[in-house]
């Protein structure tokens, strides 16, 4: 047991071993003062204990330490001297506690695999000597809020990883979604942590953008039932969070993802109504479907205002039209760069005053800016009702998250972490993320029918994580899979191929493609090894570093091209010139266009980057052992020229090109399986409903095959005529189904009024009477129609 254990035993504070550990509300009554009383109502606990507060004490909530956590910690170790000599007035919140940033040779990069994580068991010691000592050394025992990263799995060492978020996406499954978020939320708060930074809910459009892979994707009612199912997976049902279950944060608002030029941060050229139409519906579906702790604003100004000073985005949208009552988190260094890229302030001070006067409750990761707010308070820059209202937001999430009862990490989180049951779930996901897009009969193979199998590529033999991600307990590699199904049965044989990157460290800045000459030798390697084989499995695609987050000018992550990168369109050339049946594995966190792959492959896959268990879930598909069943969630470009490129396009986009293919590469929704299915034609409950009717539509679904498959019904709506322009359709129900062979299922879909409502020319949401077409099919191009009237 180790000391801390020991010390909240003798202080009559140990957690117990059952997830249902709490204190008694008549034992908080007997502590004193009403804010620790568990059973008083939260905003009686949280108006008592801020009329304790000073005003240090108050601004000390709404900042927290990252690199700031040097000024408490003896190289790894917590200090409670120097805590209390630095902050004798307390903070409220710690970033990142399973990070060394901070400690000596620490990592400066945001995320970075280079970050020398501290061990699971230093991270636990640590959150139990900061709640000591906020509990037992400050004045009035607030305990200390934790937070970390959780795109697609706990960011720290140990952690499962699922797989990455539009992998997720492609799956078309809120079940399963929330499920996995449901994994996330208990390894996460087994060691202590209560808020959890996603899930990332912008819709993205432009593929050079190297954060799409953090996205759902391009269409906004995907991306809020999936950003629905992460959080009720995270947090549950309540806004007051069970003890396996985390707060949830909803990033990024917003017009993140169609940035000018693709690149990061960069200013999102949308208008009111593309945000209403597009950006806005995803997470207003989460604030209001969910009891969503926290928003975090975007980088990136819309119509010439940062997204962190933007009254009207924060105040009137969020607070105002939505009724969030939660708390906006910064996104991290947003408020300075107000100053620094926006140039919409003159200095530090007045970024902190913009960003707490637009509703911005708490600065991440260090509070740099807010760390002001003292001195502007007693100088009557601010007033003090600016910061009380944001620290009642702080500790009202502290409140309902339990804090106060039980801070401590679980006695046993390391069985919770990383255990047999949630490897099984991120194979499960694995299994249900990845999409055949091209199959010209090779596919499925069957081990044991070819002599020596071929694995090659510069993503054949490693686990590709993506970003956002630590070091799991176990990965597994395409080159890994592919040998455990075929022992005893086949030859593998490995070639690199070619190498992308000189580097595999995400957080490395400067990005250097490998060296061309050296890729030509191994391509000859490539085709020694595969000419002696009977069938080519090629992983190609993307590293974590040719396709990230570029947080700064010297860490770039956006691309120009599309298309792969370094010599790998050479080497599957090379590959196809050996006349062998050659199958792609694309794992790649983009949607790369790639069109002389796709028209030469004889199968294609899209793995994404898809989580530690990947290597093992892609053998089962290319042996057949699962039915791929997965759909792409974004339009797959051609050629970058065509970006902008996105299925619900307006009517008079995408008139043509001259000399090019108007078409895209694949089509949102669009996905192949090892069976064939039959989908009816749709039928209605009723021909007509009124503006503020619903409307069932039923469907037959067939499985026509001689083997099992899922299929993903999708629903489609399009109004003929109305007031503003509208798309040609709009993705507005899907359902993914389990058909056995010869099986028929009738799948039912209820449209309600949001289905058809539109924001007319005052820009007031409204349902038009009208014509409606219903569209029912596999895709978003393969379609059978009927008509709804609205009166």
């Amino acid at each position: 047991m180790s000391a801390g254990f020991a010390r909240r035993q003798a202080l009559g504070l140990m957690a117990s071993t059952s997830l249902l550990a709490a204190v008694p509300a008549a034992a908080a009554k007997k502590r004193g003062p009403l804010y620790k009383d568990a059973g008083a109502p939260v905003d009686l606990r949280v108006s008592d204990l801020l009329s304790r507060m000073t005003l240090e004490e108050k601004v000390g909530q709404i900042i927290a330490l990252w690199a700031t956590k040097a000024e408490v910690m003896d190289d790894l170790t917590f200090s409670p001297t120097k805590a209390s000599e630095a902050y004798p007035a307390s903070f409220g919140q710690i970033t990142r506690p399973s990070d060394r940033r901070g400690a000596p040779n620490g990592s400066t990069q945001a995320g970075g695999v280079g970050a020398r994580w501290r061990t699971p068991r230093d991270t636990v010691d640590f959150i139990e000597a900061v709640q000591t000592w906020a509990i037992e050394k400050t004045r009035l025992g607030i305990p200390v809020l934790f937070h970390e990263e959780s795109l697609h799995g706990y960011m720290a060492t140990d952690a499962t990883m699922f797989p990455m978020a539009i992998g997720m996406a492609g799956s078309f499954d809120r079940d399963l979604m929330r499920e996995v978020q449901a994994v996330i939320a208990r390894e996460v708060r087994a060691r202590g942590v209560h808020l959890a930074l996603s899930p990332v809910v912008d819709i993205a459009r432009d593929p050079r953008w190297g954060r799409i892979e953090e996205t759902f994707g391009e269409d906004p009612y995907l991306c809020g039932e999936m950003g629905v199912a992460a959080v009720l997976g995270l947090q549950g049902e309540s806004k007051q969070i069970g003890p396996d279950k985390v707060m949830a944060t909803l990033k990024h608002m917003t017009g993140h993802g169609q940035p000018q030029s693709g690149e990061n941060i960069a200013p999102a050229p949308v208008s009111q109504r593309e945000l209403r139409e597009n950006f806005f519906p995803p997470f207003r579906a989460v604030v209001k479907r969910t009891g969503i702790a926290a928003v975090m604003p975007s980088y990136n100004e819309i119509d010439g205002v940062p997204s962190h000073q933007n009254r009207w985005l924060l105040g009137d949208i969020l607070r105002g039209e939505w009724h969030f009552d939660g708390a906006v988190v910064s996104d991290y260094g947003a408020v300075p760069e107000l100053d620094t890229i926006h140039h919409v302030q003159p200095d530090l001070e007045a970024a902190a005053r913009a960003a707490l006067r637009a509703g911005v409750d708490c600065e991440l990761p260090d509070g740099i800016g807010f760390r002001t707010l003292v001195e502007q308070v007693r100088s009557g820059k601010v007033p003090l009702e600016a910061v009380d209202l944001s620290a009642r937001r702080m500790l009202t999430l502290k409140v309902r998250a339990g804090l106060f009862e039980n801070p401590w990490p679980r006695r046993d989180w390391d069985t919770l972490t990383g255990n047999a049951e949630a490897r099984a779930l991120a194979l499960k996901a694995a299994h249900r993320s990845i999409a055949l897009l091209k199959n010209d009969g090779t596919l499925p193979l069957t081990a044991g029918a070819h002599r020596r199998v071929a694995v090659i590529g510069p993503n054949a033999a490693i686990a590709r994580l993506g970003g956002y991600s630590s070091i799991p307990r176990q990965t597994v590699s395409l080159l890994d899979g592919v040998r455990a199904k075929l022992a005893g049965k086949a030859e593998v044989v490995h070639a690199q191929g070619v190498f992308i990157t000189q580097s595999e460290d995400r957080s490395v800045d400067e990005v250097l493609l490998a060296d061309p000459m050296k890729n030509r030798a191994l391509i000859a390697e490539a085709v020694e090894v595969a000419t002696g084989a009977d069938i080519i499995i090629l992983a190609i695609g993307d590293t974590e570093q040719t396709s990230r987050e570029g947080f700064a000018k010297n860490h770039l992550g956006d691309r120009t091209s599309l298309d792969l990168v370094g010599e790998q369109n050479d080497l599957f050339a090379a590959m196809k010139a050996t006349g062998k049946p050659v199958i792609v594995c694309a794992i790649n966190g983009r949607p790369p266009s790639y069109p002389a792959v796709v028209d030469g492959c004889n199968a294609l896959l899209e793995c994404w980057y898809p989580g530690q268990e990947g290597g093992t879930a892609m053998a089962d598909v290319l042996f057949g052992d699962v039915n791929p069943g997965a759909k792409l969630p974004v339009t797959v470009a051609r050629d970058a020229g065509q970006v902008p490129i996105f299925y619900n396009r307006k009517p008079s986009a995408r008139r043509g090109y001259v000399f090019e293919d108007i078409t895209p590469l694949f089509p949102f929704g669009f996905g192949l399986s090892y069976t064939r299915f039959d989908i009816g034609t749709p039928r209605l409950s009723s021909e007509r409903i009124g503006t503020g009717g619903s409307v069932a539509v039923e469907v037959d679904v067939r499985n026509a095959g001689d083997r099992q498959g899922d299929e993903v019904v999708q629903v489609y709506v399009r109004d003929q005529t109305a007031s503003v322009t509208r798309p040609i359709k709009e993705l507005k129900g899907f359902e993914r189904v389990i058909l056995a062979p010869g099986e028929t299922r009738t799948v039912r879909i209820l449209l309600g009024p949001d289905a058809f409502s539109l924001w007319n020319l005052d820009m007031e949401e409204v349902v038009e009477p009208g014509l409606f077409d219903i569209m029912v099919g596999p895709d978003s191009e393969t379609l059978q129609s009927v008509t709804l009237e609205i009166i």
